[in-house]
């Protein structure tokens, strides 16, 4: 059995509820060509043709705090979770679990969501982005979605964020040629994962499972920079002191982030699977194809071709996901 542990979906009841909001809401259109994320029947097709392989599911891109107010973005991540879990209870051998969306405008008033979520849904975790509308995620006003996910011991996806926006050059008004998709995201992943470990969250939630999507960014393919060039952190900076930063750490910088999960979701047959099963290891590493965004079949065939071994694969399949969760799945 294969299990995509990232894939993306929109379920109808976020769909009306985004619909029931007028035109403010116009990329829901956008969002509703890639016919995949809400047609069921086109989406069974790809699945059976795969064989044996099931999906967990989450919203894609972009963040809800992104795109609505506060009230309007709880409203429509309720419907979402709601949506999803409809979709586990109708389709439980198309769809072993869902990851929850969670607004993250303001924490402390969506923590109720969050545990209705985990509590009453039985989501399998929470989705965040890499940044909260431009707030790091070390900033300590999200601290406490943390602390409540490690204390629930369920993983957090987190997802890549960024938008044209942010342009490459500062005399330029918006990236071009969507590279702010392309080499933006995984920036973006691996600056978040960056932070979260200068932060000290893992030494304060050493169990902490935080699942990045494209194989965890830059960070497989940089690990020796990243290693050697943090060793003198604070040389190239004069605006603040790094000074005791890294003692601060109870272990080497490069190490946090082998404590990161990481999904195969690299569209397919890529040199960077077999650098991100080196960096972050076999038992680290999660099927993961971004479908309908990313194809299936070319990631399964990645994998297929990797000189891992039949169990090293399977754990990739399915058994590293059954346990960070701690539980089998049908």
């Amino acid at each position: 059995m294969i299990v995509d542990t990232y894939c993306h979906v929109l379920p109808r009841k976020l769909v009306a509820a985004m619909e029931s909001k007028g035109p403010k809401f116009g990329l829901i259109k956008r969002l509703m060509q890639v016919q995949e994320l809400h047609d069921l029947d086109k989406r069974f097709r790809t699945m059976d043709a795969i064989g044996d392989y099931r999906q967990i599911v989450s919203l894609p891109n972009p963040p809800l705090e992104a795109i609505a107010n506060p009230e309007e973005a709880l409203e429509l991540a309720r419907a979402a979770n709601d949506g999803m879990a409809d979709l586990v209870k109708r389709h439980p051998d198309r769809f072993p679990g869902f990851v929850a969306a969670l607004p993250m405008h303001d924490p402390d008033k969506n923590m109720a969501e969050l545990k209705r979520a985990i509590e009453e849904l039985d989501a399998w975790g929470i989705q965040i982005f890499t940044n909260i509308n431009g707030r790091p995620l070390d900033d300590k006003e999200f601290q406490p979605i943390f602390d409540v996910m490690a204390s629930y011991d369920r993983p957090i996806w987190l997802h890549p964020a960024r938008t044209a926006d942010t342009p490459d050059y500062p005399t330029e008004a918006f990236s071009r040629f969507e590279l702010w998709w392309l080499f933006g995201w995984p920036y973006e992943t691996s600056v978040a994962m960056a932070r979260l470990v200068l932060s000290g969250l893992f030494d304060r939630h050493p169990g902490i499972k935080i699942i990045t999507h494209h194989m965890g960014g830059m960070i497989p393919f940089f690990d020796t920079r990243i290693a050697d060039g943090m060793a003198v952190l604070g040389s190239r900076t004069k605006e603040e002191s790094y000074t005791g930063l890294l003692a601060s750490l109870k272990r080497p910088f490069i190490d946090y982030f082998r404590m990161f999960y990481a999904d195969t979701a690299l569209f397919g047959v890529a040199n960077g699977l077999q650098c991100g099963l080196d960096f972050f290891g076999n038992g680290n590493v999660l099927f993961a194809s971004d479908a309908p965004f990313g194809p299936i079949a070319a990631t399964r065939d990645g994998i297929d071709g990797l000189a891992i071994g039949t169990g090293n694969r399977n754990a990739i399949y399915r058994g590293n996901l059954e346990r960070v969760m701690g539980r089998a799945i049908a």
